[in-house]
């Protein structure tokens, strides 16, 4: 089978982007397998003896026969799908990352030029298109002469690869350039998941309070269903979907207007039971996970400040649970994005801050629309709960040298607290060393054809 007989199914979007599932070429379908696992629940004649049904009743014949009628959704877990969802907003990029099972990649702002992404504009007004363009105008002149002064500040070191040390600097500006980006810059993802869980998800994102998230979830949704015509044809019940319509357009988002800095907001770790770990947590070497057993002593929640650029990394992690901040200039711009600019360029920044926040505010939008035009420098409160081995697995990756500053502050400052709060138990933390110097193997963090 060649790849250009591969038969992907594809649903343009309203706004130049689409939705596409990717058909590997497997003759034994996400659905087949799926069945062909849940038959060993119900039978023993083995994998042979199944396969042979499965020759009998020809693909996806095993779903119609057993899927439907057994009503379990973990059959759903046993099959997975590769979905590709490209030309949309960051917006809708977290919204559909906002799952604690999401695996899957987002096109990273450290690496790529924003310069001519597509910029989504949800009003489709021309005062819309000005406040982005400006954006995106200040964002490519910028850049380049924060790349010089990312020079200046950190030439290379003898013995240090060019190349390498090149990319390690437009890694540095574009870090700095991103805070100007506007959330509703277009980005491209994946989600590779189960068929159970690209059920579950999508029936909150149907509900979700943008548009744009909800055009993209019917899309999902019917790709899916010719994609794999058994697995995503369940009824839809009235009252399930009314509450979760309810939720989500009333208490997805959370916009506190009065939040501290940083702090340690609640800890329902038992100590006693953490001390019976001393052991355990004493002889961690470094690059070494706590074991997850350890999580049965509690959770810890910390709230804190944090830019929607820096917010965007750590929603990576799944292993925690996250509340989702509605991005807003109520809480002023980040001053680390002013401060990293060249002087030539940071009263420049100033002004058109000011400016840009009054045609934000003056724009005929709801307080969802608007984030598509707030550029992600501007700072969010955050909320974020759970157990030790996975707070201390973010901490240890996300305060060094390579992780944005904005982002290693907060990791850093979450490390102190734990060990202050659970030293006596024996929780020790290994930090990076050097977590400010710069150091050009964040260049390498890439991904390259060889030549």
């Amino acid at each position: 089978m060649s790849l250009d007989s591969l038969r992907h199914v594809e649903r343009a979007l309203p706004d130049l982007g689409s939705v596409i599932i990717l058909d590997t070429g497997a003759v034994i379908t996400a659905e087949d397998r799926a069945m062909l696992q849940a038959l060993h629940s119900r039978s023993v004649g083995g994998l042979r003896h199944h396969l042979g049904i499965l020759a009998k009743k020809g693909s996806g014949g095993l779903m119609q026969t057993y899927y439907v009628g057994y009503g379990d959704k973990s059959i759903g877990d046993c099959g997975t799908t590769e979905i590709f969802i490209e030309g949309v907003s960051m917006l809708v990029a977290k919204a559909i990352q906002d799952w604690m099972l999401y695996s899957g990649q987002e096109s990273s702002t450290r690496y790529i030029d924003f310069a001519k992404q597509h910029l989504v504009n949800p009003l489709g007004s021309a005062e819309g298109e000005v406040i982005l363009e400006a954006w995106r105008d200040f964002y490519v002149r910028g850049l380049s002469s924060t790349i010089e002064d990312v020079e200046r500040r950190f030439p290379r070191q003898e013995g240090e690869d060019e190349k390498l040390y090149e990319k390690a600097v437009k890694a540095r500006a574009f870090d700095i350039m991103r805070g100007f980006l506007p959330a509703g810059a277009s980005t491209n993802l994946s989600w590779e998941t189960n068929l159970r869980q690209a059920s579950d998800h999508i029936m909150l994102l149907r509900h979700h309070p943008l548009l744009e998230v909800r055009n993209v979830a019917e899309a999902m949704e019917d790709a899916l269903r010719e994609a794999h015509p058994n697995s995503f044809n369940q009824k839809k019940y009235e009252a399930t979907e009314d509450y979760n319509a309810w939720w989500m357009k009333n208490e997805y988002y959370f916009n506190k207007e009065v939040w501290v800095d940083f702090r340690l907001a609640f800890s329902g770790v038992d100590t006693d039971l953490l001390r019976n770990f001393r052991e355990t947590l004493e002889r961690r070497p470094p690059k070494t996970e706590i074991p997850k057993k350890v999580g049965v002593s509690g959770t810890v929640r910390f709230e804190f400040m944090l830019d929607f650029g820096s917010f965007r990394d750590l929603q990576r992690h799944r292993s925690i649970i996250q509340m989702m901040p509605r991005v807003t200039t109520s809480h002023g711009f980040h001053s680390w994005y002013l401060s990293e600019l060249p002087t030539s360029v940071r009263e420049e920044a100033k002004i058109l801050l000011r400016e840009q926040d009054q045609r934000i505010a003056a724009l005929n939008a709801t307080d969802f629309e608007s984030q598509y035009y707030i550029p992600m420098g501007y700072i969010l409160p955050n909320q974020l709960s759970g157990d030790i081995p996975a707070l201390v697995y973010i901490v240890e990756l996300r305060s060094t040298r390579f992780v944005h500053p904005t982002l290693r502050q907060r990791a850093r400052q979450m490390g102190y607290s734990l060990l202050e709060t659970f030293g006596a138990q024996g929780l020790k933390i290994h930090f990076d060393p050097e977590p400010d110097r710069f150091d050009i193997r964040r260049g390498s963090h890439d991904i390259v054809m060889k030549e």
